[in-house]
């Protein structure tokens, strides 16, 4: 899926012929078959994933504090808070919530990539994602996400991201370009 606009919330979409698009007809993603995400982020416990929130940059200063997924001033978001790890990675521990489906994994994939390129003095945005899901987590379970960086080049950031369920097996994982932008 690539981004054209920023998806509206609580709002219905509809796909036709790949173009997904908001009730006043206002393009907002193209969806397609792309490469197979073959690429994981490895695993880590969910303690791990516990202390490496409490640093999550985004409580100190985050471009887009009401996002759904990492917003820490968004109370009825996911409330995934990736903080990086020592080799640069980032970990989130995700209580998944009373209702999951599709749309919810693929929030989920989505900041704690993003967050290997975030950071104080630089805003990004997601252009396009690519997501493999095996399975969905179960409502209440204690998941981990990971994140990381593959490369960066002018503005544009490939990461990788990996969804673990609570016996540390692989749910989803995606495949994400984040592009930097000046707010």
């Amino acid at each position: 899926m690539t981004l054209r606009k920023p998806p509206p919330l609580d709002t219905p979409l509809s796909i036709v012929d790949g173009e997904v698009r908001a009730p006043d007809g206002t393009l907002v993603a193209t969806v397609s078959v792309g490469a197979p995400v073959t690429e994981t982020v490895p695993a880590v416990p969910w303690d791990v994933a516990e202390a490496a929130a409490r640093t999550y940059d985004g409580f100190a200063g985050h471009p887009f504090g009401t996002c759904y997924v990492c917003g820490p001033d968004r109370v009825d978001g996911l409330g995934i808070y990736p903080g990086r790890l020592a080799d640069g990675t980032t970990a989130a521990p995700w209580t998944v919530p009373g209702e999951v489906g599709p749309e919810t994994v693929w929030a989920a994939l989505d900041c704690p990539g993003g967050w290997t390129v975030l950071g104080p003095d630089r805003a990004c945005v997601l252009g396009r994602i690519a997501v493999h899901m095996r399975e969905l987590p179960k409502p209440g379970s204690r998941c981990v996400v990971r994140g990381a960086l593959v490369t960066s080049e002018g503005r544009k950031s490939l990461v990788h991201t990996t969804l673990y369920g609570p016996d540390g097996a692989e749910l989803a994982r995606a495949r994400a370009t984040w592009i930097e932008i000046t707010i």
